[in-house]
């Protein structure tokens, strides 16, 4: 049998052999392109964004012209390698909300867009949180009013594929429409993954694809969740107005097809890292899913069924041994009565809030849950871990997990009984992380 000393230090290791999967200067090479004959031209946003353009840097050839703009998130770009020249700028904007920061980038990467011509590259590296961070709002659109729209829906409990339809169609750059301002150049586009199923027209909101969602699409994802928009961008999208690029004639398959699109890092990847890593040191690896979608604190309870069944010995998971996945799970914000203090946490928080709650202490089981960008939502850690008695040291210093889950405040929970996981930024970003060791 295997034998753990610090079952919360294994699953951490796990978490760390997932990132470090993920990182771009471990997958860039493979799919960069040979340089042209004109100008090579990098643009791009994302969390990972800085550390992407650090690795073409090191892996382009240093008598090749190199040039660009590059956005991500803020303290997410990582020291500068020994040796590597600086040639691609790198700029800092707010996520998930965005900011001036972000709406100015936005402008200036498409502004170097003009006078391209067919004998020069671009290069897009795209990553997730892009959406937030290249923000440029559709005519009739304030930055105020996109920064409320994105609160509205990050409160709404809508899927990662319904805000970025939104998205797409609320902006001037985004859902192919960056890519078709690069004609006639050539366009290569360097994804990392962070949506379940690897759509490269969700991740980022695709501003290098085509989009096959409609402005009808995006008002009606308005409608379900009750968000409110400009009276001239409603009649704009019912009018069709602000539609996105489409794969709708010959000529634009064609087009389409000559832009190619690869997929250097995908969370699938990243969770096959940690189950080899499980296998390893002796334990069963399961992979449930690098797609699980829904509510946070829903998915943790039927984890937790998952986990409860192994360590009884029934189901089809034989212990010892490491349930794993992936995706990307929301969280609804539930209205607070006044007076009642703000909760904090994230997707990752709130899961293993559900997880703890449903688990009731089971005996043998350990869990942890973090962003692989190292941030979940806007705080500061990337997620938390469950232990056997996560439950008992809380309530020794008179906290409730039910008290925390009702007012969405995982954070508080979590770190009043010193279980947060706290990573800071990673450089990359393949969504969520879950794994729960069962002994």
């Amino acid at each position: 049998m295997v034998q753990m000393n610090d079952p919360s230090q294994f699953l951490r290791q796990l978490y760390d052999a997932a990132v470090k999967r993920a990182l771009p200067l471990n997958n860039t090479a493979a799919y960069l392109p040979p340089p042209p004959k004109g100008r090579t031209v990098v643009l791009g946003a994302g969390k990972a964004g800085g550390a992407m353009a650090q690795a073409v840097e090191a892996l382009w050839p240093v008598d090749k012209p190199l040039s660009g703009l590059v956005v991500t998130r803020y303290h997410h770009t990582p020291p500068r390698p020994a040796g590597v020249p600086e040639r691609i700028e790198v700029v800092e904007a707010s996520h998930p909300v965005p900011d001036a920061a972000g709406l100015a980038a936005a402008e200036r990467i498409l502004q170097l867009t003009q006078g391209l011509t067919e004998d020069d590259l671009v290069l897009f590296l795209i990553s997730g949180g892009g959406s937030a961070l290249l923000t440029l709002p559709a005519d009739g659109l304030t930055l105020e009013d996109k920064q409320r729209i994105n609160r509205d829906l990050l409160n709404s409990g809508a899927g990662i594929g319904e805000m970025n339809c939104v998205r797409k169609h609320l902006s001037r750059i985004k859902g192919g429409r960056l890519a078709a301002a690069c004609a006639p150049a050539h366009v290569v586009t360097l994804t990392i993954s962070d949506v379940p199923g690897d759509d490269p027209s969700v991740i980022a909101s695709g501003p290098t694809v085509p989009d096959a969602t409609t402005c009808a699409d995006a008002l009606a994802i308005l409608q379900r969740y009750k968000i409110e928009v400009p009276a001239v961008i409603e009649a704009a999208l019912k009018a069709g107005a602000l539609e996105t690029p489409k794969l709708d004639t010959p000529k634009s398959v064609a087009h389409w097809a000559s832009q190619p699109v690869h997929l250097i890092a995908t969370p699938q990847q990243s969770l096959d890292a940690a189950a080899e890593l499980a296998r390893a040191a002796g334990l069963n690896a399961y992979v449930l899913s690098d797609e699980l979608e829904g509510e946070s604190r829903e998915v943790g309870k039927v984890h937790a069924a998952l986990a409860r069944a192994a360590a009884q010995g029934k189901g089809p998971f034989q212990k010892p041994c490491v349930i794993l996945s992936g995706g990307e799970t929301t969280v609804t914000i539930r209205k607070q009565p006044a007076g009642t203090p703000k909760g904090r946490g994230g997707r990752a928080g709130e899961f293993c809030l559900g997880l703890a709650v449903a688990l009731q202490g089971q005996a043998g089981v350990w869990a942890i849950a973090a962003d692989t960008d190292g941030i979940d939502g806007i705080e500061d850690n990337a997620g938390a871990r469950v232990l056997p008695d996560t439950l008992a040291r809380a309530e020794a210093v008179g906290i409730k997990a039910a008290d925390c889950i009702d007012r969405n405040d995982a954070y508080g929970f979590f770190e009043a009984v010193g279980d947060l996981v706290v990573t800071g930024p990673t450089h990359t970003n393949v969504n969520d992380f879950r794994a729960m060791l069962v002994l």
